[in-house]
């Protein structure tokens, strides 16, 4: 892996409205997009981009909501459907119609998963880094069982004045939420005051969130599962992968268990999946090297 590569700020527009990216490497080189998750920004893929920016030209925006880009007012504004416009648009922009690989972690892999299935054509390869495909998600939520329990902060989030609580005291809450059950060690007082900046007020927190609020994922309290009767109905052969994907996984995980991504073989035409031991939700932090080489050597060997 090579060292690492400048990282510029960007502002730009799209559908007349205010966006803002962290790019990388040469605009002639192959295109990769990359998808932050929550609760955190464009600032998040900083160290595996400028890794990987030698020989693609890495794109890494605020995604609406989020950061320095625009963040419309009304939960109705952050559908899945909006989500994917945006970043059918980045594409459109940044990869003058198609991109080497979309690359998504947390909710960023779920806007990633959903774009290749509405624009395959404008994707080469899918990777998501500890995220994870809709259908065997929301199996998992409904079931009652350890991922029900884990994911209990959804219906929590989606209460009204949730954005108030944890912008209070500093945003104290927000960084307790952050850090739970997981290893918190690449957290330093620099990043913490970044990550204060991009969240900006109890408005900017209200923003993020309402991509839950938005979501259609029933989560079932634990130990009383939810009916398939009552859960959203999807078309098996629309929620399909296409193209070459790579799962990487940081096994230590307590948002995201591994029954979370159960049967994701299912829906892949070509599953490759990636894993350590040594790192849980936030290993692009905790292990960029690792995402950067793990991404790096599926494109160059799917290249082949």
């Amino acid at each position: 892996m090579t060292t690492a590569a400048p990282i510029t700020a960007i502002d730009f527009r799209q559908d007349g409205q205010q966006f803002h990216a962290l790019v990388s490497g040469n605009p002639v080189n192959p295109a990769l997009l990359f998808l932050h998750g929550f609760p955190e920004y464009s600032g998040a893929w900083t160290e595996v981009i400028s890794l990987l920016s030698e020989r693609w030209f890495c794109v890494a925006p605020d995604q609406r909501g989020y950061g320095q880009s625009w963040r419309p007012e009304g939960v109705e504004n952050y559908a899945t459907k909006h989500l994917v416009k945006d970043v059918s648009g980045f594409i459109d922009h940044f990869g003058q119609g198609r991109v080497a690989a979309l690359i998504g972690h947390d909710w960023g892999a779920s806007v990633a998963y959903a774009t290749a299935m509405r624009w395959p054509a404008k994707i080469g390869k899918l990777i998501v880094v500890n995220g994870v495909h809709p259908a065997p998600f929301q199996a998992a939520l409904a079931a009652g069982g350890a991922q029900s329990a884990a994911s209990q902060y959804i219906t929590w989030l989606r209460q009204d004045g949730a954005e108030v609580i944890l912008a209070a005291d500093d945003f104290a809450r927000m960084f307790s939420l952050f850090s739970a059950k997981m290893d918190w060690s690449w957290m330093t007082e620099a990043r913490r005051a970044d990550y204060k900046a991009a969240w900006r007020d109890a408005a900017g927190l209200r923003a993020m969130i309402n991509w839950y609020r938005a979501t259609p994922l029933k989560v079932a309290e634990p130990g009383v599962p939810i009916s398939a009767d009552d859960l959203p109905q999807w078309d098996a052969d629309a929620l399909r992968i296409s193209m070459p994907h790579l799962l990487i996984w940081g096994q230590a995980d307590t948002a995201l268990l591994a029954e979370a991504r159960a049967g994701l073989q299912d829906f892949c035409a070509s599953l490759t999946i990636c894993e350590t031991a040594e790192a849980d939700h936030w290993i692009l932090h905790q292990k960029p090297e690792f995402v950067a080489t793990a991404i790096a050597d599926f494109l160059t060997r799917m290249a082949a």
